[in-house]
């Protein structure tokens, strides 16, 4: 079973890395089109040092933040029992897997940028962060918690989220200089950020759908129509998020390229593809 503050610690860093990673894909691509590369994680420019390396500090400190949340504090270090893992806290243990990904990650990450130890190229680090959602993809696919009921429903889309950011992630690294792909990778983890900010409102705050309740530490509902209701309202939410972080994204665009963008560019690119387009229907026919 979840808690507020389970969802929205985690939720706030995938915002804030999905966030950079969206506006710093658009900044990228708008200011040289041609010479766009996709990225594992993206630099602060302007910047050498520590603060280059931000994002990487954030997904490191963060994930280890966390872990230690779930590792030592919620456990009160109480591991065994009877000589046996604690069955009241594997919930717990299972989540600290998935984080210990992402701090794997953000090391490794680390190490290529900064040694000489283990320099990997941008496909191999897109693959390691696709291995980081892949644990977490199999967490919530196969959680030891019942995920039952308007619960499970909740988690079922961000499985969906979580698919969305491995497939987009690997699309990054088999094709590097994929604007889409990029986009698409940035948006799904700003959107996984949202959704479990929403879920920890709807499950374990004041957006509880009327007609069901958190009581002995699970979300149960009185009757299957309440529970349909809140499901509804879960695609309503889930929609909402969507056209709001497209919105946001468009609007990110829009400003980027008025700060950024190369016109002249950008049109003869775009003019270039038509005419890749055109050649390729016509050798058809």
């Amino acid at each position: 079973m979840g808690s507020f503050k389970g969802h929205v610690i985690p939720g706030t860093l995938f915002l804030v890395v999905g966030i950079w990673h969206l506006w710093s894909s658009i900044v990228s691509y708008v200011s040289n089109p041609r010479g766009f590369r996709v990225k594992a994680w993206h630099p602060v420019q302007g910047y050498e040092g520590k603060l280059k390396h931000l994002e990487l500090y954030l997904v490191t400190g963060g994930a280890l933040l966390d872990l230690c949340i779930e590792l030592l504090y919620s456990t009160h270090f109480t591991f065994f029992v009877n000589g046996e893992l604690n069955p009241s806290h594997l919930n717990d243990f299972e989540h600290s897997g998935m984080l210990l990904m992402f701090f794997i990650y953000g090391v490794v990450g680390l190490l290529s940028e900064k040694t000489r130890f283990l320099p990997l190229p941008e496909g191999g680090l897109c693959t390691v962060v696709a291995a980081a959602f892949c644990a977490e993809y199999l967490l919530f696919s196969f959680h030891s918690t019942a995920h039952t009921g308007l619960e499970g429903y909740y988690h079922l889309l961000l499985v969906f989220l979580i698919a969305l950011c491995i497939l987009s992630i690997l699309l990054g690294s088999i094709f590097p200089t994929s604007f889409p792909a990029d986009l698409a990778s940035g948006l799904a983890i700003t959107l996984q950020g949202l959704w479990f900010y929403q879920t920890a409102f709807s499950l374990y705050g004041p957006m509880m759908p009327e007609g069901c309740h958190l009581k002995n530490n699970a979300i149960s509902c009185r009757n299957r129509e309440q529970e349909a209701y809140g499901e509804s309202l879960a695609n309503l939410q889930f929609f909402g998020l969507v056209f709001l972080t497209l919105l946001g994204a468009l609007g990110a665009y829009g400003f980027a390229f008025l700060q950024y963008g190369r016109w002249e560019e950008l049109r003869g690119l775009n003019e270039e593809e038509d005419v890749v387009v055109d050649d390729g229907l016509l050798n058809r026919q």
